[in-house]
């Protein structure tokens, strides 16, 4: 597929005029970047957190897999009720809202942890992604919105890189501290002695207690600072702008916004599967045959190659059109998919880590080639945009039904299936069909 060279100026740019500006506000640029970091942390931890949780309460696949049908499930319930927050707050203030929020779920797990339960720590969870939902609805759009329309994939792309960062770290910090514990089985716990059993129950709460504090503290200052840095509003692309007074179904009517909205279920949905099933997957004795914790550092390379690829990405897209890179980096996923389908050993361990480079650009440019040149319409398409995020819990959990049913090797079939879609996308679905909405 032929990858069109994009051009080196704005369309409204004079050919003899100063050179665009890749960002307007770059201090607000910075300053938000760092919420995609925290965000992207809290959302990886789970893929450490479901081995840790399937071996304590002796889940199969599909029962483990509620962690993320919960925490992506509060995506699909809370984005509405997300739009309507920010779109009444405003962006900053949104934001504040949202790391406010993921503070009181982070600190959630010091009970759910205590009280040895897993609809406790599935409570907590939804809290925690509720606040994970403001922020994407209000931050995602607002980076996009920083500067010209021309480089916001790249811009939004260059902030995901910081989100990967996160997630990079993240399957380190929970290897260390939340998989360090060795969880005994229901059997072995009961031929400890009382005082042995205590001891050992203590162990496993600390275990998830001690990092889950220490991020609710964290997102708790991180919201303080939001609210004492000056924020520039945008007013221009949020609801009080909006004259016409349009409605989510007048933006789920537009093409490229219905097709954005399934190419993210789609998305998300694959990343998510591949990394909730990476520990276990490279664990089995015919693909890593490694232990656990030796498996969590894998999942972090996995996270690496979305930050390189990130970094890489925010400039090849200031270079090369967003939707022929797109399409290109999914078909390189099904090829990396079917590879680790057919293969064993360090070939099938190396081919699914690889998928995490191509990853890497594809929800920066799914959302902002959804909510291109919107205007007022921005909010609500980002609103229904971040909805489809719900797909991290639809497409895992229905992975692991297909991994107990014909083994999780062969389950893989499914994110395939869902990265041809986005080349779909790519190709012809991100098109804008008719005259765009802005400064209407």
């Amino acid at each position: 597929m032929a990858i069109t060279q994009a051009p080196n100026r704005s369309p409204a740019a004079p050919v003899d005029g100063p050179r665009e500006r890749y960002t307007t506000y770059p201090a607000a640029l910075a300053v938000v970047t760092t919420i995609f970091f925290m965000w992207g942390f809290l959302t990886c931890l789970n893929d450490i957190l479901i081995p840790h949780l399937k071996a304590l309460f002796e889940l199969n696949y599909k029962q483990a897999m509620l962690v993320q049908f919960t925490f992506f499930g509060a995506y699909f319930l809370m984005s509405l009720p997300a739009g309507r927050l920010v779109a009444h707050l405003g962006y900053k203030l949104g934001i504040v809202a949202g790391l406010a929020i993921a503070g009181l779920g982070a600190a959630g797990f010091w009970p759910a942890a205590g009280l040895h339960s897993y609809p406790a720590f599935l409570g907590a969870l939804f809290v925690l992604a509720t606040g994970i939902t403001v922020l994407q609805v209000a931050a995602n759009p607002y980076v996009a919105l920083l500067g010209p329309a021309r480089t916001s994939s790249s811009r939004l792309t260059l902030a995901q890189a910081l989100n990967s960062f996160g997630t990079f770290l993240a399957p380190h910090f929970g290897g260390l501290l939340i998989l360090a514990v060795a969880v005994k089985s229901s059997l072995e716990v009961a031929q400890l002695s009382p005082a042995e059993q205590l001891v050992y129950r203590a162990q496993e709460a600390q275990a998830v207690q001690g990092p889950y504090l220490g991020l609710a503290i964290a997102l708790f200052v991180l919201a303080v600072l939001v609210y004492l840095f000056r924020l520039p509003a945008l007013e221009e692309a949020t609801e009080q702008a909006d004259r016409g007074h349009h409605t989510l179904l007048d933006a789920l009517r537009i093409p490229h916004v219905l097709f954005g909205v399934i190419a993210i279920f789609c998305y998300v949905g694959a990343e998510v599967a591949i990394g909730s099933f990476m520990v276990n997957y490279l664990s089995l004795p015919r693909i890593g045959n490694m232990p656990e914790t030796t498996a969590a550092t894998y999942v972090s390379y996995y996270w690496l190659g979305a930050m390189i690829g990130r970094f890489a990405g925010s400039w090849l897209m200031t270079r090369y059109s967003p939707r022929a890179l797109l399409a290109l980096f999914a078909a390189v996923n099904i090829v990396l998919l079917a590879v680790t389908m057919s293969t064993a050993g360090m070939t099938a361990t190396w081919s699914i880590v690889a998928i995490g480079l191509f990853n890497s650009i594809m929800f920066p440019t799914i959302f902002t080639l959804g909510i291109e040149r919107l205007g007022p319409l921005t909010e609500k398409a980002s609103s229904l945009l971040i909805m489809a995020i719900v797909g991290g819990a639809v497409i895992p959990f229905a992975q692991g039904a297909l991994a107990d049913a014909i083994g999780v090797q062969a389950a893989f079939v499914l994110p395939a299936v869902c990265y041809a879609y986005i080349v779909f996308y790519g190709l012809r679905g991100s098109r804008i069909v008719g005259a765009p909405l802005e400064g209407r």
